[in-house]
């Protein structure tokens, strides 16, 4: 996962509530097993209606997403992040998100922001033309109009996130305690190690 410290640029200036994890990836792309291709997916039912904003070259590759209230209902599919992730969405601001879907986009290295619906409303408003940034240091959203949201985050999402942390990354960092221990139960309970002899013995 690549550490994130701060997302600047363009942003999706929607704004939609209870937006669910089938209007982000519908189910019938869930048949993958990779996250390589699901952009393509990426809001398949709103893209299909004339002058969507997804579609619109405004907004174009942007890596912000502004949405409304309790985004990323619904299923559990890891694949609503995988797809956002994909058409190259680096962090979404909301008033709300669905505690699964908040949970996957940090596994995926997605910024999930909450900011009240008037900070919403500024945004959408600035977005229509001017960048947005997320700075994770600071734990602000700010505009080129000097607007300046503050937000928070779990410290240990936050520090993930700017480590480039994913659970893989976290077991790979504890290396010498995980190596310490496993050397010390060799020492103490050889018994249960396939490595001095005792191969075959049940435990």
């Amino acid at each position: 996962m690549q550490p994130v410290v701060a997302v600047s640029g363009g942003a999706y200036p929607w704004g939609a509530k209870n937006v669910d994890t089938d209007v982000i990836i519908p189910a019938h792309w869930l048949k993958t097993v990779t996250r390589t291709g699901l952009g393509r997916g990426a809001f398949e039912t709103v893209r299909s209606q004339p002058g969507n904003i997804f579609d619109d070259p405004t907004y174009a590759g942007s890596p912000i997403l502004i949405a409304g209230d309790n985004f990323g209902c619904g299923s559990s599919r890891e694949h609503a992040a995988w797809a956002l992730a994909d058409m190259g969405i680096k962090a979404v601001i909301a008033p709300s998100f669905s505690d699964i879907f908040s949970g996957n986009a940090f596994k995926n290295g997605i910024v999930a922001v909450v900011l009240p619906q008037e900070a919403i409303d500024r945004l959408i408003a600035v977005a229509q033309d001017q960048p947005i940034t997320i700075d994770l240091e600071t734990m602000t959203v700010t505009t080129p109009y000097q607007d300046r949201f503050a937000f928070t985050l779990d410290p240990f999402r936050r520090q993930c996130l700017m480590e480039g942390l994913d659970e893989i990354g976290l077991t790979l960092a504890r290396d010498t305690a995980i190596s310490k221990y496993e050397g010390a139960v060799d020492e103490s309970r050889p018994w249960i190690t396939e490595r001095r002899g005792y191969e075959g013995i049940a435990v």
